[in-house]
């Protein structure tokens, strides 16, 4: 067991229109506003997002961020996991705002099942059933 490290503490996100990336994570995929912030030095905003009362997601906009390679996958971060307990009704829920997900898919290892779909800015997110 490593004891230096305790758990995860957030992942963050630049993305590159902020109210549409604002938008998907709170009105989509329902994370809760913890805190947002104009950073006029910065020309940036800063949003905390919540998922079940725990700090997961900082949002950061900059003006004119380079695009992320997502595809063909690039050496670094790969994506982003939820952990869901009803892949169908997720799936159901994406559609109903427009989004289409991969195909689900088997775990060979686990034998869960699971599926991506792409953020605002093309960052894969997989939800992944428990």
């Amino acid at each position: 067991m490593n004891s230096l490290l305790k758990n995860v503490h957030h992942i963050a996100i630049i993305c590159s229109d902020y109210e549409r990336s604002r938008r998907f994570y709170t009105e989509v995929l329902g994370l809760d506003i913890i805190m947002e912030v104009w950073r006029a030095e910065r020309k940036s905003w800063k949003l905390d997002l919540a998922l079940n009362d725990h700090y997961v997601i900082e949002l950061f906009s900059f003006p004119d961020p380079p695009p992320r390679p997502s595809r063909p996958e690039a050496c670094g971060l790969r994506h982003l996991a939820f952990a869901v307990e009803d892949l169908d009704a997720v799936i159901v829920h994406l559609q109903g705002h427009g989004i289409v997900a991969e195909p689900v898919r088997i775990d060979e290892f686990t034998g869960k099942r699971f599926t991506f779909i792409a953020d605002p800015d093309d960052l894969p997110l997989e939800f992944y059933e428990l």
